[in-house]
């Protein structure tokens, strides 16, 4: 079984294709995973490994480590651009996300002030007013949106409680207008293939909806736990993005 993709809670810098050098936060235990999807696509494997025993960090330990880290890196004139809350599940599940959030704005005040703070969401927690006010504070605040269609919604992303759907998500990310960013994975293979007229005109309709400042449309890059998945071309995704600006207006960019 493929299992969670990090041991640690602060971890990197690594390069993303989206933001450049990251130093990543892991607000998920550090030898399991707590989320509230359940993606095909996701690297750090299904829920089914199960949470682990370390628990979730605690905003005391989370403090620590990034000083640490951050320091150790300003001593070394390490190049970062961005610090990035992602790991092993969802980290606005965390319950001291947002007092986590105001402490790593003031650590990256000290040692870094020019990097930007990222925070990669699936969106289910958008109707908590403490995660939206975080949210709302970190320079990229990157939601994501893999379908506007219910039914691919739920075989792709696979929501661990029934009472999600792709209605109330959109609704809870029109709060995000102009400021947020909508992520969306791009893919084909089990029975899914979200690159259809069909699923790119409800991704649009979305879209116009929420109004986000910037839509980022990517494909697999890493093995996944579901092998039947396949990557979306460059040049098809690029067919794709200039779809969604012609028909959006809105600027789209392609990890």
């Amino acid at each position: 079984m493929q299992r969670v993709l990090f041991n640690t809670t602060i971890f990197g810098p690594i390069h993303s294709r989206r933001l450049g050098e990251s130093l990543g936060i892991n607000l998920s235990p550090t030898d399991g995973k707590v989320c509230s999807f359940d993606c095909l696509y996701c690297e750090a494997g299904f829920n089914a490994q199960g949470s682990g025993s370390t628990g979730l960090p605690s905003r005391n330990e989370v403090y620590s480590l990034l000083r640490e880290s951050l320091s150790l890196l300003k001593a070394q004139s390490a190049e970062l651009n961005v610090i990035t809350f992602s790991g092993n599940g969802e980290p606005t599940l965390h319950p001291d996300f947002e007092e986590i959030v105001n402490d790593v704005i003031t650590l990256r005040n000290e040692f870094y002030p020019n990097v930007k703070i990222s925070v990669l969401t699936n969106s289910t927690r958008l109707d908590s007013e403490a995660v939206c006010r975080a949210l709302n504070r970190v320079d990229n605040n990157i939601l994501k949106l893999d379908s506007a269609i219910e039914s691919t919604f739920r075989k792709l992303d696979r929501p661990t409680s029934t009472k999600t759907t792709v209605k109330q998500i959109i609704d809870n990310l029109k709060q995000f207008s102009g400021t947020g960013i909508i992520q969306t994975m791009i893919l084909r293979g089990n029975g899914i293939d979200n690159t259809t007229t069909e699923e790119i005109s409800a991704l649009c309709d979305a879209y116009k909806a929420i109004r986000p400042r910037e839509i980022m449309i990517y494909s697999i890059d890493r093995k996944t736990p579901d092998p039947s998945l396949t990557k979306v071309s460059r040049d098809e995704l690029q067919a794709i993005a200039q779809i969604i600006k012609s028909q959006t207006s809105i600027p789209v960019s392609i990890a």
